[in-house]
């Protein structure tokens, strides 16, 4: 489950954040009955024309990016086709990008155009899958609004993805049971016993996100050490960051691995104290999003054309605020209300393509024997 889907079902709707003092993101956040999670099954439009001979740009990506009123998805489908002909239609296979890889390997056939929501481990993933085949093709060289994408969400040397959002995983703390412990070597410190909830970084981005953090500050040899030090501390390491977060929300422990656009969410006079933000060494780790077109697209350049749309100022303010993240690009302003809760880290950290390329699986595969052992 999606953290977006998490925070719906839990009641925490950005149509009712005006209510109680809360931000309200979006009036639009309502749950509707056509969500879909199934690889078999698409959203298509149901409004508007087209020519008969212009077919579906066909996008696969998550299922809470498009499957309900209110999403991101839904904006850019009816904002895209309000003025273009080619309609889009979203699908959401239930393996994610591994369905693809194994497609491509299988030489099955891409049925789609777009993969939307790929961050950098899986496209390192994808490219040790298929050393010999293209999933995806050179992006980035239709493109002309790419020129503002953050330089520090560049993921992909060969430019076949483009980041269009990005989140910063942090941890997030109640400072009415906790200080903000400021540094990694702080959640060592008797103080912090038993009081973080983390996630398998085999099965979470957030986990994984948290685990490269650690890597990234304690070094490649140390970290297996430091996370000794944090398993002695009794931190608590759960499947998925929805279970982590509701131990938190339950009051379970006072610390989780979440990410700094919390406040979004929990922003009254009342839940403030209780979602707090800490950027350990005053960083946070960098997520991006990002959308890649396949190599087997029909139609290359509606594809291309989609995408810069993406990257326009007024689609990356909309599809921030709608997925609780914030903008890949330097120029797209947020409201003041969501900026103020959208939190960022004074220093955006992250691994590079090259620095996972060859190290990831051993660092995660390393991490997960330390973790079951204890």
């Amino acid at each position: 489950m999606r953290r977006r889907d998490y925070l719906k079902t839990a009641g925490v709707g950005a149509a009712g954040l005006l209510t109680a003092g809360c931000l309200q993101v979006e009036e639009s956040e309502q749950t509707s009955t056509s969500t879909t999670t199934d690889a078999s099954t698409t959203e298509g439009t149901t409004t508007g024309t087209t020519s008969e001979s212009t077919e579906p740009l066909t996008v696969a990506t998550y299922d809470s990016f498009f499957g309900d009123e209110g999403t991101a998805g839904r904006w850019l489908k009816d904002q895209w086709e309000a003025d273009h002909d080619t309609e889009i239609e979203y699908t959401a296979p239930s393996n994610g990008i591994n369905e693809f890889i194994q497609r491509k390997d299988q030489n099955a056939g891409i049925d789609a155009d777009l993969f939307v929501g790929l961050n950098t481990p899986d496209l390192v993933r994808v490219d040790q899958s298929l050393p010999d085949s293209d999933l995806f093709d050179d992006l980035r060289a239709d493109l002309d609004n790419d020129g503002d994408v953050k330089e520090s969400l560049e993921i992909d040397p060969e430019n076949r993805v483009v980041a269009y959002d990005t989140g910063y995983i942090t941890p997030v703390y109640d400072s009415t049971e906790i200080d903000d412990p400021e540094t990694f070597d702080a959640l060592l410190e008797p103080e912090y016993e038993g009081t973080l909830l983390a996630q398998n970084a085999q099965s979470s981005d957030p986990g994984l996100a948290f685990l490269l953090w650690t890597i990234h500050e304690k070094g490649p040899d140390v970290y297996l050490d430091y996370w000794e030090d944090l398993l002695a501390n009794d931190v608590r390491v759960l499947d998925d960051w929805t279970p982590a977060y509701n131990a938190f929300t339950a009051g379970e422990r006072p610390m989780v691995v979440s990410y700094s656009t919390d406040q979004v969410y929990y922003n009254s006079e009342e839940e403030l104290p209780h979602h707090q933000i800490s950027f350990l060494n005053d960083q946070g780790y960098a997520n991006p999003e990002t959308v890649g077109r396949f190599a087997d697209s029909d139609q290359p350049e509606t594809a291309a054309d989609f995408v810069d749309f993406v990257l326009t100022d007024e689609a990356q303010a909309s599809v921030a605020q709608k997925n609780v993240q914030i903008p890949a690009t330097t120029t797209a302003s947020l409201p003041e209300g969501y900026a103020e809760y959208a939190k960022e880290p004074p220093e955006p950290v992250t691994f590079t393509y090259e620095e996972l390329t060859g190290n990831l699986d051993g660092w995660t595969e390393e991490w997960a024997q330390l973790v079951a052992s204890n």
